[in-house]
């Protein structure tokens, strides 16, 4: 078996996960492309994406006195087929100091399909000196299914207040499900022209339009900073998986730019491949 990654496994990289599912891949595909390695090895790692599931996770710590917590907070979530394992919720996408009393923290969980979310797991591993944490609830966006969860908790996960635990099983609240059209992984090859000054450190962003009006938000292709840097330099050809709405077989048009600022925000595109992902990985 043949499992590849070309991931980062660090909390300020890609999507904060330092824990990754692989799924097997043929390993003739990458004999087969021996003499191009580093490029078949990439085109693996997103093959690797387009299989996987993203869920946006949002936590939000309750309003009490010593609600916030120092601990490790950790989430296993449980789907019809599967589930992901225990996930570490270490890089908060919106504050530093995370589950601080009050605050909404979101975080990135990547998986294989798990099938319909069912039920979560969430607890810490009572370290630190605050360690005691009161969770309001959960929220879990997952586009590949076309859902958003709540999952109400309003207690403490403390050895010293309520019941003592730490760790608490929870389910959805129905009435505060939303539903709407599934996303759909879309592979994004971006080529930067081969002329003096042409590359990029801007935020690059894309919508694509489908036919009678349907088109999908504005997406930043790149992750953070560090990946702004790194990509769209000149003559460079750099490939995304980004899960959005799904605007149908044809694609009429896109809009495609970046938001400015900094020194070297200028950019020469040469063209734009755009393959809209079939859910077996196709």
């Amino acid at each position: 078996y043949y499992f590849p990654c070309q991931r980062w496994l660090a909390v300020e990289e890609d999507d904060g996960q330092i824990v990754r599912e692989l799924v097997p891949v043929d390993e003739a595909f990458v004999k087969k492309d021996s003499e191009n390695d580093g490029q078949s090895l990439a085109t693996l790692g997103l093959e690797q994406k387009a299989k996987s599931t993203t869920y946006t996770v949002k936590v939000k710590t309750g309003d009490k006195k010593n609600a916030g917590t120092d601990a490790n907070v950790f989430i296993t979530l449980y789907g019809s087929k599967d589930d992901t394992g225990i996930v570490s919720l270490k890089a908060s996408k919106i504050n530093k100091n995370k589950f601080e009393r009050g605050k909404v923290d979101e975080f990135t969980v990547e998986s294989v399909d798990i099938g319909d979310l069912k039920k979560i797991k969430i607890g810490h591993d009572n370290k630190g000196n605050s360690n005691g944490w009161f969770l309001e609830w959960v929220e879990i966006d997952a586009p590949s299914l076309g859902q958003c969860l709540k999952f109400p908790c309003g207690r403490w996960l403390d050895k010293s207040e309520d019941d003592g635990a730490i760790e608490r099983i929870i389910f959805p609240a129905e009435l505060q499900t939303t539903e709407y059209i599934p996303f759909v992984p879309y592979e994004i090859t971006v080529y930067t022209s081969d002329i003096f000054g042409a590359g990029t450190d801007a935020d690059v962003f894309i919508v694509l339009y489908g036919s009678d009006g349907i088109c999908t938000q504005q997406k930043s292709l790149c992750l953070n900073k560090r990946e702004q840097r790194m990509y769209f330099e000149r003559n460079s050809v750099n490939q995304f998986i980004v899960e959005l709405e799904d605007v149908g077989d044809i694609i009429e048009k896109i809009r495609i730019g970046h938001k400015g600022g900094g020194l070297n925000s200028g950019w020469h595109l040469d063209h734009v491949a755009i393959r809209r992902l079939l859910p077996n990985g196709k």
